[in-house]
């Protein structure tokens, strides 16, 4: 069960309300989630709505959509078979009662860090590698390489507009031989990296917290951010689990001496950004522009 310390509002009266015109508006749903939203198409890219595993895993966010209450979606994107990135509570009822369908690697499928039913119709189960390209929509998504160590299968996701492009980088690291065939590939407008640090996560078995590295530090997501030439970046991840949260304003000065990224837009759980415009939008403050 998902339950939305925000009730339905968010979903029904931000994302679903909101008039993209021609281009595209994404909306960061914490973790690593985002929704990608058209004049016809709605993507979710790595949505999770769960509430962790206190006190091992402790969310550190609000729980923004209860993804029952959407009406909207045509398609849903995992990177890697982490249950913060494929969990079957967040995006089943998008694929059982709107008829999405889920795009995930392969180990996604056979290996998921879940135990229970993946809630995805062999008809609905869309395997995906580095190399695919598809279309939902009016978007176009490439997938392509990525470098998590922690992942057995990770991919990242190009998404194509014709106002913009979003890449998303699942937890990637530095990926000195993928990023920067996709730097060649594709003018990349705005792309989120997991950023996050070295701390202690509660493990129950040993009763004490145990030192933990996870996403990117400091150095390495402004070294993505260059292998990717991004126009913008958005820091994720920073905000999800205590124990290995960061600070994404120190990022400013960590880029300041570097080609990439042009711009550094920190997002909170809600804001909203645009494809091919910069800035970012606070709740309430979209509208019609």
């Amino acid at each position: 069960m998902v339950h939305s310390t925000w009730g339905d509002w968010f979903v029904r009266e931000e994302v679903e309300a909101a008039d993209p015109g021609d281009g595209a508006i994404g909306w960061y749903l914490g973790c690593n989630g985002f929704v990608l939203r058209s004049a016809s198409t709605t993507l979710y890219v790595d949505p999770y709505f769960g509430e962790g595993d206190p006190p091992n895993l402790i969310r550190m966010i609000p729980v923004p959509v209860d993804p029952t209450d959407a009406t909207d979606c045509d398609a849903v994107l995992a990177t890697h078979e982490h249950i913060d990135h494929i969990h079957p509570p967040s995006y089943g009822p998008f694929v059982e009662d709107l008829g999405a369908d889920l795009y995930a690697p392969s180990a996604s499928y056979e290996s998921p860090d879940y135990e229970g039913d993946l809630r995805a119709p062999d008809e609905q189960r869309r395997v995906v590698a580095e190399g695919a390209d598809f279309e939902v929509g009016d978007f176009t998504v490439h997938v392509r390489g990525a470098n998590d160590p922690d992942a057995i299968e990770p991919v990242s996701y190009v998404v194509e507009h014709a106002s913009g492009t979003f890449f998303h980088g699942g937890d990637s690291r530095p990926a000195p031989e993928a990023f920067p065939a996709v730097a060649d590939e594709f003018d990349i407008d705005v792309g989120a990296l997991a950023f996050g640090s070295v701390g202690h996560i509660y493990e129950p078995e040993t009763g004490h917290g145990e030192r933990t590295r996870w996403y990117m530090d400091e150095n390495e997501i402004i070294e993505a951010a260059n292998q990717l030439e991004l126009d913008r970046l958005l820091p994720s991840h920073w905000d999800m689990w205590q124990g290995v949260g960061a600070d994404p304003k120190v990022l400013h000065e960590h880029a300041a001496s570097h080609a990439y990224p042009r711009t550094l837009d920190v997002p909170h759980v809600g804001c909203s950004f645009r494809f091919g415009d910069p800035g970012i939008g606070r709740l309430g403050v979209l509208g019609d522009e």
